[in-house]
């Protein structure tokens, strides 16, 4: 600590430590025996040497206090280097951590961790006890529950919170960091015990674009415990504590993903089995007893009974042909990939009315394919089976309809209608469907949600079902307008075409004579660059 006025004991005290004070004394003696004794000249050299001596006394100890006030300004350096240091460490190792682990409880412990000594050394006092915890929202209850804590009692762990009131409501809806005074009066961080007697209080949300993940609230003794920098620096530590809950949450889904396609091939698979079993191994079989059979009519010459059998060998034959075609069709439908969505939805029709006594009848532009991706019309294509499928296997439909249509410039509509037995839609979309073990609706779902598409489901019973699929048009392959297409038309008639021009011209259904009007000079083509 600097002083400006240094008093006479302080002075005496620094003198001591001088190494050259004795000297100095000694001579300050000698030169004061010397004034006494002498004379003359001997009086002024005495006098002179007097003053220089306690001049050195003097000297000494001010250079004394300069070294213990160097000294202490050392001492702070290397403590403020030291507490550096530990922060650049701990960040550091958040961000090992966060590069190297998905289990973003590491991280959170991390970021409490970093928190509690960036705010030590940015004035928060070393014995004021502070308090730390990360709330996180669940799906299950949509609370937020403790998902690390520093000092937080037994009890407190266990406290949910709705995060709407106080400084966390306050930080979840601004978006940005909330400071407050006495806990106890908060709404919601009274519920717990670590937080009474708390003078001051931060709450930094955890948050990425629109959604919330929870907060992160540091509780000090100390009043007027953050400033500014402790603001900028929870808010740091929050956006990484926030970047691994994202990871968590894309690492999860990913892992869902995975397990919901490797339970969408296994059932591919058994419903394969099942049905090569009932289906064509069953007509296979049955041929097989009966080519027995007309082998032994064969050798007892009875030819005409031979004459049935063989037509009824070859009913059955045709029979499993046309089965197991279909099941090649529902496993990959080439004519989807060859002649487009219409072609390969008017084949599934027909396909589905050979083998079930349902009549289909399909309404479809096959000019909106255009508007359509290859990988969402494969998409769309299952919906539609899946949706096929299921009007005639649960509904017992006698008639369904198949429709594809333009909705605006924006949405192109798929529907599947059936006059069937209908269905409680309520029991559709809670959670004992779900646990029922159905699946044919959740595929659904979860299919049109892998193109950014909507699925709406209107069913009454004994009044049979309509499913509409919304699909959001690219804008990379939308068509032009009918407005754009004539103002196209108007300057290509105006302008000669380039090679490329008579493509666009040709794609825009312009007369090839009117596409190839003779070229204007190389001036005016000029001064349209111009």
């Amino acid at each position: 600590m600097t002083e400006k006025n240094t008093p006479p004991s302080r002075l005496a005290s620094l003198a001591k430590n001088d190494p050259n004070r004795p000297l100095w004394m000694i001579a300050a003696v000698g030169f004061g025996v010397l004034l006494i004794l002498g004379s003359g000249w001997a009086v002024m050299v005495a006098l002179i040497g007097l003053i220089l001596s306690i001049g050195g006394v003097v000297w000494g100890a001010t250079r004394s206090k300069l070294s213990a006030q160097a000294a202490q300004q050392m001492e702070v350096e290397t403590q403020r280097l030291r507490n550096a240091q530990q922060r650049a460490k701990a960040i550091y190792e958040l961000s090992s951590t966060l590069s190297s682990t998905l289990d973003y409880h590491r991280v959170l412990e991390a970021s409490l961790e970093i928190g509690a000594l960036g705010l030590r050394e940015l004035g928060a006092s070393e014995t004021a006890r502070l308090i730390s915890a990360i709330l996180l929202f669940r799906k299950d209850d949509n609370m937020m529950h403790v998902a690390a804590a520093r000092r937080l009692t037994r009890v407190d762990e266990k406290v949910r919170l709705q995060g709407r009131d106080g400084i966390l409501g306050e930080a979840l809806k601004k978006a940005e960091p909330v400071m407050g005074k006495n806990a106890t009066q908060d709404p919601e961080l009274r519920f717990f015990v670590a937080f009474q007697g708390t003078n001051s209080v931060m709450a930094v949300p955890l948050r990425a674009g629109f959604e919330n993940f929870g907060v992160m609230v540091f509780g000090s003794e100390q009043a007027n415990a953050f400033s500014p920098g402790s603001i900028a620096l929870l808010t740091a530590i929050a956006t990484q504590a926030t970047i691994a809950l994202q990871n968590a949450v894309l690492y999860q889904n990913l892992l869902d993903e995975k397990e919901r396609i490797v339970s969408i091939e296994e059932d591919a698979r058994k419903k394969l089995a099942r049905d090569l079993h009932d289906g064509p191994t069953q007509t296979v079989a049955m041929i097989a007893t009966r080519v027995d059979l007309i082998q032994k009519m064969l050798k007892n010459k009875q030819f005409p009974a031979v004459f049935e059998e063989l037509q009824k060998v070859g009913e059955m034959a045709t029979k499993t042909t046309k089965e197991i075609r279909h099941m090649l069709f529902t496993l990959r439908p080439l004519v989807l990939e060859t002649q487009g969505l219409v072609a390969a939805l008017k084949e599934l029709a027909k396909k589905l009315e050979d083998q079930h006594p349902t009549q289909f009848t399909v309404e479809a532009d096959e000019q909106l394919e255009v508007w359509l991706e290859t990988n969402v019309q494969g998409v769309l294509f299952y919906v539609v089976e899946e949706a096929a499928n299921n009007a005639l296997k649960h509904a017992k439909a006698r008639n369904i309809w198949i429709r594809l249509f333009q909705q605006s410039n924006d949405y192109i509509i798929a529907e599947i209608e059936d006059d069937g037995a209908g269905f409680d839609v309520e029991a559709v979309v809670n959670a004992n469907y779900y646990q029922r073990g159905s699946l044919g609706m959740v595929n659904m779902r979860e299919r049109a949600e892998l193109i950014d598409a909507a699925l709406h489901i209107e069913s009454t019973k004994g009044k049979g079902t309509k499913i509409s699929v919304l699909i959001p048009v690219d804008e990379e392959t939308r068509p032009m307008s009918a407005q754009q297409q004539d103002t196209a038309r108007a300057t290509i008639r105006r302008l000669a075409p380039l090679p490329s021009e008579t493509r666009f011209a040709a794609r825009l259904g312009v007369q090839q004579e009117e596409a190839q009007q003779p070229k204007k000079s190389a001036s005016t083509w000029s001064d349209l660059m111009e």
